[in-house]
């Protein structure tokens, strides 16, 4: 499954979708709300949005891939030095 918005995407919908991505996650957390309850909202809104479109087994088998990419550091913005 592809859904036309990868890391290495530079199309203009794409940088579009991100920007309005942006501008609700900026105006929610200027209202108070916590950066980790827009996390978990946007996650549960784009996955529900996927499973709409594609279904359910094609999003777990997407969200089973994660597990490594998150692992591996790709999510990372930045580490933590234990």
């Amino acid at each position: 499954m592809t859904t036309g918005l990868g890391l290495g995407d530079s199309s203009d919908e794409s940088l579009q979708a991100l920007d309005c991505i942006l501008e609700a996650w900026e105006t929610g957390t200027a209202k108070g709300v916590a950066p980790e309850m827009m996390a978990y909202a946007a996650i549960y809104t784009a996955l529900s949005d996927l499973v709409a479109s594609y279904g359910e087994d094609a999003v777990a088998d997407l969200a089973g891939g994660l597990v490594d990419r998150v692992k591996s550091g790709e999510f990372t913005l930045y580490r933590v030095r234990q």
